[in-house]
């Protein structure tokens, strides 16, 4: 059983990562790897985090319906594709090694360091989705995703959210929004299959759940007030740190 002040630090962490991961996505970058470090068990570590995710990805969803800027008519294909991809992946944590999955989160970590520092920010004063600019990429990109995110999620909304601004016409804010609603389904989906393949802690993952629920929901709610280049620097210097660690443990 973890010690109580492995359970503090964890929750506090989940807290100040989901206050950031509402602007940056890919908190699951940071989160996975410092379960890995506390001993947890690497396939129990993915499931127990997804547990918390669909807490973040509600908190951080409230806030935007409240505001009026999700369309949720133009987002249900996306959303049916979403659970049907989370859906087998998800299935795919119970068939891989915990050592393939450790290495699946290094990877990603340093995937989503490059990729951030190459992609650059687009953002818009307009909201919302146009269906006359929607690229057909966007449904094979969503599915495609989606069955990473099921799997592992780390950078699955961070790139989701990208994907959203340059090929399906959306602004930032409106890709923000669409993509913490969309999280909803693929972190729901997913853990409840990984409920059902009995991976999840549910001690540890009501708290970290509780504590993503509501660091989401501060982050959603001052979005807009966030030094977003700053909690860039630190996130990106934060998982590139890990990741390097992560490396040595591997080798």
């Amino acid at each position: 059983m973890m010690e109580l002040w492995s359970l503090v630090l964890l929750a506090l962490l989940f807290f100040v990562t989901s206050i950031v991961g509402v602007v940056t996505g890919s908190n699951s970058l940071i989160t996975v790897p410092v379960m890995f470090q506390f001993g947890i068990d690497e396939k129990v570590a993915v499931a127990t985090n997804m547990f918390g995710l669909t807490f973040m990805a509600i908190g951080g969803t409230i806030p935007f319906v409240r505001q009026g800027s999700i369309e949720f008519k133009k987002l249900t294909p996306l959303v049916i594709l979403t659970i049907v991809g989370s859906a087998i992946g998800a299935l795919l944590v119970g068939v891989i090694t915990n050592q393939s999955i450790k290495l699946m989160v290094t990877i990603a970590m340093i995937v989503m360091v490059i990729f951030t520092f190459l992609v650059p920010n687009r953002a818009s004063n307009e909201s919302g989705l146009e269906n006359r600019n929607i690229s057909p990429l966007v449904y094979v990109l969503t599915f495609l995703l989606a069955i990473y995110g099921g799997l592992y999620s780390g950078g699955y909304v961070t790139v989701l959210t990208a994907s959203f601004v340059a090929l399906a016409a959306m602004s930032f804010s409106g890709a923000v929004g669409a993509t913490k609603f969309i999280n909803v389904f693929s972190s729901g989906i997913a853990t409840l299959i990984f409920m059902w393949q009995g991976l999840v802690d549910y001690r540890l993952g009501i708290i970290l759940g509780i504590a993503m629920f509501a660091g989401a929901f501060v982050g959603a709610h001052y979005a807009t007030r966030m030094n977003e280049i700053w909690l860039k620097r630190i996130f990106l210097a934060t998982v590139f740190i890990l990741a390097i660690k992560m490396l040595f443990d591997l080798l």
